[in-house]
């Protein structure tokens, strides 16, 4: 038997389909294209034109060979739950129908298997992956955990593949025309400075840089930035000696913090309102003696 994709272990334990039906003519019609619409949770933002080109090409010369996957709503009309490019492709061929399996899903189950049926299909970008699974999670509740497990994949790839929502602007068009790889960007998560991030990745393409070249220069990049990280500045001797002659005088607990343009503070502790009093009448006793 052929093996058929796009339908994986995941989606069916959500929404079991019968291996029977997809091969008989039960709920299978052929649909108005134009009375389908695509899903509203669709993980696939980049329609590839070339792509879709080629599949439009294959289905003129041997027709459909696997039915999208739809359900009816309330207004008579179909959405899409499976095979958006297909459906894309009859439309620019101009068709006016095409081949449909019709299911009676509820709206949270169709949204949940058109996002993990574009998952397992494994053809979307790494940033279209982290956004569905990013929906699956703040749509139906689900835990990184609970997700792993209805896509196939393992709970650590999952979050890693998360984080790359976060990466700059820059990395994530580097991403979406192709230039690095899901495998270069979590390499570059190891970086926490999102200008050298984009540096790094930078160098990536410039320099055509494996996952593993790429993970050693990110692992590099971040321990450099760690040992250059500036060191907490210390008062001086001499504003240490002044802070514990005024704490001397004050009988209270005295810090010099020192700012870089040769300025500071004093924190002066007190622990109640009468030492406060007393703390606050020494200070004025000793500016009327300095005035006098």
């Amino acid at each position: 038997m052929t093996k058929r994709r796009g339908l994986g272990k995941g989606l069916q334990a959500l929404i079991p389909v019968k291996e029977e039906a997809l091969h008989s003519k039960e709920g299978l019609l052929e649909i108005d294209i134009e009375a389908i619409r695509p899903a509203q949770h669709q993980a696939r933002q980049v329609f590839d034109q070339e792509k879709l080109a080629g599949l439009a090409d294959s289905i003129k010369k041997h027709g459909i060979i696997q039915p999208v996957l739809v359900r009816k709503l309330p207004d008579g009309r179909y959405e899409l739950i499976a095979g958006e490019r297909r459906w894309r492709a009859c439309r620019s061929l101009g068709y006016k129908t095409i081949a449909a399996f019709v299911k009676d899903y509820p709206d949270l189950e169709a949204a949940a298997a058109s996002l993990i049926e574009n998952v397992q299909r494994e053809d979307l970008n790494p940033l279209e992956e982290a956004s569905a699974y990013r929906q699956l999670i703040e749509c139906f509740a689900l835990t990184q955990e609970e997700v792993a497990e209805r896509v196939g994949k393992s709970r650590p790839l999952i979050a890693n593949t998360l984080r790359l929502l976060g990466l700059p602007g820059k990395i994530k068009e580097l991403i979406y025309t192709g230039k690095i790889s899901a495998g270069h960007a979590r390499a570059l998560l190891a970086i926490s400075d999102a200008q050298q991030q984009i540096t790094a990745a930078e160098k990536i393409v410039a320099r055509q840089l494996s996952v593993r070249q790429a993970e050693i220069m990110a692992r590099e990049a971040a321990a450099e930035k760690k040992e250059t990280a500036p060191q907490k500045q210390k008062p001086a001797q001499n504003l240490i000696k002044a802070g514990e002659q005024l704490g001397e005088f004050l009988k209270t607990k005295v810090k010099v913090k020192e700012n870089r343009g040769g300025g500071g503070k004093l924190e002066i502790g007190f622990s109640s309102e009468e030492e406060l009093a007393r703390i606050t009448a020494l200070v004025i006793r000793g500016v009327k003696n300095s005035e006098e």
